[in-house]
C-alpha cells in the first residue's frame, strides 16, 4: 500500500464534529491540482469537482470528523467534565490519553474511581460516561488561562503497522478520506461530473452530507465509510457483517439506507469484471452519509456505498487491512468511470 505516511497524518490529526479544520487543511492541500474546482461551503464541507463528459452528477462523500468530546465544566480542583460528540462505548475510555484543544493543545488522561476503592456493586456496574473526568495535572486557575467550556477533546493515538494491517484512532472515517484522495489521483476521464465531498459532522447526524446533497442534487452517489468487521473470537458467521482481508464491501443496507438494487448489481458486476475482491455488507445498526446523498435532494439519487471492513470501531485501536484499502480505491474508481455503461432503467 502506497502513501501510508499520508494516511497516518490524516488519522492522527484532530477533528471532532464541527471542528474539522485541521483535517480540512490536509484535504485542501492534497486535492489541489487533482480537480477542476474546489470550494468550501458554509458548514465546512470541502467539495472537489472533476468535470466529466456528460451533464450528470456523481456525489461521493467521506466524512472528516471523528468521535470526540466537548468541555462542559472545570471543577475547583482542575478536573474537566465533558459531553460526547458522537457514539461512545464508555468502557473503551478507561486509561486513555486525550488532547484538549484550547488556546493550545493540552494532554490529559481519562480518570475514574480506582478499582481498589470500589465496592463489589461498583465493580459489577457497567461504566457510564458520567463516571469519567479528564485529569491534566493542572490547577483550575492554570487551566482556565488555556481552555474553556466549548473546547473540543479528541483521543490520542499514533498509527502503527500490525502484520498486513494498520491500527490507529479515527480510521473511522479518515481511511475513507484517504481513499477518496487516492481515487482522485487515479481517476481518468469520468463520464459524469464527479463531486468528491469531504463532509463534516457525520458522527452526530450526517449533517454535512445532507447540506451538500441538497446543493449538488446528484444523479448518482456513493457513500464511503468504515463498517463493522466482527471477525474476532466470540463472533458467528451470521453476525460478522464483514471480515478483514476479504475485500472492499458493497453495501446492501444499513439502518439508514437501503441501497438502490441497481447500484448493488452494478457494483457487483464491476467487481467481477475488474477482478476486485469484494464482500456484501448488511449492517443492522448504524448509518452513513449514504442516506443524505440518497434522500436530501429533489427526486433522490441512485446510491450505493463502498465500505471498508474495520475491527474495533469507535475505539483508539481501529484496524483495517491494507489489501481492503487498495480494493476500495479500485472499486470506487472503476464504478465512477463506468457509470455510463450500465442500463439504469427500472426492471
Amino acid at each position: 500500500m502506497k502513501n501510508k505516511k499520508l494516511l497516518a497524518e490524516i488519522c492522527e490529526v484532530a477533528g471532532a464534529p464541527g471542528h474539522e479544520q485541521r483535517v480540512r487543511e490536509i484535504v485542501l492541500r492534497e486535492v489541489k491540482g487533482l480537480v477542476d474546482e474546489i470550494k468550501t461551503d458554509n458548514m465546512g464541507n470541502v467539495v472537489a469537482i472533476k468535470k466529466g463528459q456528460e451533464n450528470k452528477r456523481v456525489m461521493i462523500a467521506a466524512h472528516m470528523d471523528e468521535i470526540g468530546f466537548i468541555v462542559t465544566h472545570i471543577d475547583d480542583n482542575g478536573f474537566i467534565y465533558f459531553h460526547t460528540l458522537g457514539g461512545f462505548d464508555p468502557k473503551t475510555l478507561t486509561a486513555q490519553r486525550v488532547i484538549i484543544h484550547g488556546k493550545k493543545d493540552i494532554i490529559g488522561v481519562m480518570g475514574t474511581k480506582p478499582i481498589h476503592l470500589m465496592s463489589t456493586a461498583d465493580r459489577a456496574k457497567v461504566p457510564t460516561i458520567k463516571d469519567f473526568f479528564v485529569d491534566t495535572g493542572r490547577s483550575k486557575e492554570e487551566l482556565e488561562k488555556l481552555i474553556s467550556v466549548g473546547d473540543t477533546i479528541t483521543r490520542e493515538r499514533k498509527m502503527i503497522e500490525m502484520g498486513d494491517c494498520l491500527n490507529c484512532k479515527s480510521l473511522d472515517n479518515r481511511v475513507s478520506v484517504f481513499i477518496l484522495i487516492e481515487m482522485l489521483k487515479e481517476l481518468q476521464n469520468p463520464p459524469y461530473d464527479v463531486y468528491a465531498v469531504f463532509t463534516v459532522q457525520e458522527e452526530i447526524g450526517i449533517r454535512g452530507a445532507n447540506v451538500s446533497s441538497m446543493d449538488i442534487n446528484p444523479d448518482f452517489g456513493f457513500g464511503l465509510d468504515t463498517t463493522i468487521a466482527f471477525d474476532t473470537p466470540g463472533s458467528t458467521k451470521q453476525e460478522q457483517v464483514s471480515a478483514l482481508g476479504e475485500g472492499a464491501c458493497i453495501k446492501v443496507m444499513d439502518s439508514s439506507t437501503v441501497c438502490d438494487y441497481r447500484m448493488v448489481a452494478f457494483m457487483k458486476e464491476i467487481s467481477k469484471k475488474k477482478k476486485i475482491k469484494t464482500q456484501l455488507e448488511i449492517l443492522p445498526a448504524g448509518g452513513t452519509d449514504t442516506a443524505g446523498i440518497q434522500r436530501m435532494n429533489p427526486g433522490g439519487s441512485i446510491v450505493g456505498a463502498v465500505s471498508i471492513p474495520t475491527r474495533h470501531i469507535h475505539q483508539v485501536i481501529e484496524m483495517v487491512h491494507k489489501k481492503d484499502v487498495r480494493d476500495s480505491i479500485d472499486l470506487l474508481r472503476h464504478c465512477v468511470e463506468n457509470l455510463n455503461n450500465y442500463d439504469w432503467n427500472f426492471k
